[in-house]
Order: C-alpha cells, then sequence, then structure tokens
C-alpha cells in the first residue's frame, strides 16, 4: 500500500475514547512525523471527511473524527450482518440444486463477492471472496448494476463510455437495454461473461427500506441451466433470495 496512505490512516488510530479530538501539534509529538507532513496528511484526511477540523488558535487547529468513519462502520456492519444471515440459507440452497452460490454487494463503481459456497461438482469457479468485478459483467454485478440508483448508474455509464476504446466489447445502448429489462424481469441471467461454458443467474436481496442492497447469484456449467432443471433453478434461487430479505428485515407491501 501506498507509504501516504499508511501514514494517514495510522493518524486514525490516535484519535481514543480518552482521546476524541486532537490538535496539529499533539498529532504531530504522537506520530513524530514533521508538521507540514502531518498537515497534510490531516488536510486529506479532511477533505475525505473522515476527520472534521476547527480552529484551536491562531497556530494550531483541532481535529475529530469525521462522520465517513461512521457510515463505512455502519456499512462493514451491515455486511457482516448479512453474510451472517445468508451463509446457511446460501448453504442449503447449494445442498439442494448442487450449484456455485455466491453473494455480492456494489462497492463504488464496481461489485464484491462477500460470500461464496461451492458446490459438489468439479467445477470450480475463478470467483472468490474479495474479487472486485466491474458492474457490467456477469449476472450478479449487472443485477446491482440494474438496482442502482439513477444518477449513480448514469455516472457509471457515462464513465464507461469515456473510458471504452477500440478493444472493448461492450455496447453502451444493447447494455442499458439489458439493465431496463433487469428491473422489469427481476432477475438477470448471463452466458460465459466471467467464466467459459457457465451461466449465471441472480435474484435480488433487499433491506427494510425495500432497497436492492445484494445479488444472491447461482453459478454453474450452461448445460444444467436448460429446460426443467433451469426452472428448478430459477425457482429455489428466487425463494432464497426472498428469505434472505425477509430475514434481514424486509415487508412486501
Amino acid at each position: 500500500m501506498n507509504q501516504s496512505v499508511m501514514k494517514a490512516l495510522k493518524l486514525l488510530d490516535y484519535f481514543t475514547e480518552e482521546t476524541p479530538e486532537l490538535t496539529l501539534r499533539e498529532i504531530t509529538l504522537k506520530s513524530n512525523l514533521p508538521k507540514a507532513t502531518a498537515y497534510r496528511l490531516l488536510s486529506s484526511l479532511e477533505k475525505g471527511g473522515f476527520l472534521v477540523k476547527s480552529k484551536e488558535s491562531e497556530y494550531d487547529s483541532r481535529y475529530r473524527l469525521g462522520i465517513k468513519l461512521m457510515e463505512l462502520g455502519y456499512r462493514v456492519a451491515d455486511q457482516i450482518e448479512l453474510r451472517r444471515i445468508a451463509k446457511p440459507l446460501m448453504e442449503a440452497l447449494a445442498k439442494d440444486i448442487n450449484e456455485v452460490i455466491h453473494l455480492a454487494v456494489v462497492n463504488d463503481d464496481k461489485a464484491t463477492y462477500i460470500e461464496k459456497v461451492d458446490s459438489n461438482r468439479a467445477l470450480r469457479l475463478y470467483t472468490k471472496i474479495g474479487k472486485t468485478v466491474p458492474l457490467y459483467i456477469g449476472s450478479g454485478p449487472k443485477l446491482l448494476f440494474a438496482f442502482t440508483q439513477s444518477d449513480k448508474k448514469m455516472s457509471i455509464l457515462r464513465d464507461l463510455s469515456l473510458s471504452m476504446d477500440d478493444c472493448t466489447q461492450i455496447d453502451l445502448e444493447d447494455l442499458k437495454l439489458e439493465l431496463e429489462m433487469i428491473r422489469m424481469q427481476g432477475y438477470s441471467i448471463s452466458k460465459g461473461e466471467q467464466d467459459h461454458d457457465t451461466t449465471g443467474i441472480s435474484y435480488p436481496i433487499y433491506n427494510h427500506k425495500n432497497e436492492v442492497i445484494a445479488a444472491l447469484a447461482v453459478s454453474g456449467l450452461s448445460s444444467h441451466f436448460e429446460g426443467h432443471n433451469l426452472s428448478v433453478i430459477k425457482e429455489a434461487a428466487a425463494r432464497t433470495a426472498h428469505q434472505i430479505s425477509i430475514s434481514i428485515g424486509y415487508r412486501q407491501y
């Protein structure tokens, strides 16, 4: 990790229950950093919302932890609780249909897999807990993309259009239509987008505010996702996603 980032994060450790506020001078003494370096790092943390600064005197400033840390803390706590509740239901689903089950959430402008249950089949997908992928690749990420708030969705699409080159195999108009279709039908399906000869199908997980906060994804060989077996997988996956949603407070009105 970048040394400046490490030094900045280390400064946050000096804020404790006993010392919730610190002056620039106190932080400089604790960190043994030059005053100019400490001030530069603190200013970056303040700009990011991790610290709040108030004037101590003409020559010093006072800092306290910012609201951004609380937001991140709540986000981590929510994900831990979601994993705890979802894991046994994911295990039951994997046992029922014998396919790989993933749980994915939005992470800034990407999707991150926060839980996984393998099948008993020889197939091993390359996804792992902590893997982050673009929101336009795979059934889980696309489902999350489809249910992202409109302004954020348009911002991501705009950035994507600016970053595309001749090698990018994405048609933005087709992607927009696909995202709209996902919202209408309530699930997402993809074929061969992350792993060759595999199919993924994903359903939304809702919180108590009726917001989509995660995607429950079922993945396996495409030959398993056909005919009657596809209907069985879709029904079981939809049921499990609904059970997880209910367990974390979702109520369908």
